[in-house]
């Protein structure tokens, strides 16, 4: 789990994030309010929902935002997360306890992770699998 996360807030407009994704090389940022998730943006998220909508920079975070996001506690294992984000088909999820962020996994963290666990393998091949065929249009 990343700790140092980058944030935004509802305040922040779409140029501000696609800046702080390039100058950081991310592709995910969560929408804050003080240390509570609101919701994430992703680098798709400002294509599909900002860019191929017209758009401007100065449009509100809100309109691009995801909101009702999957989740993981604190306390949860490698292989429960491995299977949420299968589940849900994603690369990155906010890691929450009691409603405030605490961190971030990414699949490349479970992936470099040193598991002995096949499920959690299983998992992470099956989000890479569902991942690249949306990608591709399959």
């Amino acid at each position: 789990m990343s700790t140092d996360v980058k944030t935004v807030t509802l305040k922040d407009n779409v140029f501000e994030i696609a800046t702080l994704m390039k100058q950081n090389d991310i592709g995910f940022v969560p929408v804050v309010e003080g240390r509570k998730l609101i919701g994430v943006v992703t680098d798709r998220d400002l294509v599909v929902r900002g860019y191929a909508e017209k758009r401007s920079g100065s449009a509100s975070v809100e309109e691009v935002i995801t909101r009702d996001v999957a989740t993981v506690s604190p306390d949860a294992s490698v292989d429960e997360a491995a299977k949420l984000m299968a589940k849900e088909k994603v690369r990155r999820l906010p890691v929450v306890d009691n409603g405030e962020l605490v961190g971030v996994v990414a699949l490349a963290d479970l992936a470099v992770r040193e598991s002995s666990d096949e499920k959690a393998g299983r998992a992470l091949s099956e989000i890479s699998e569902n991942v690249d065929h949306a990608a591709s249009g399959r």
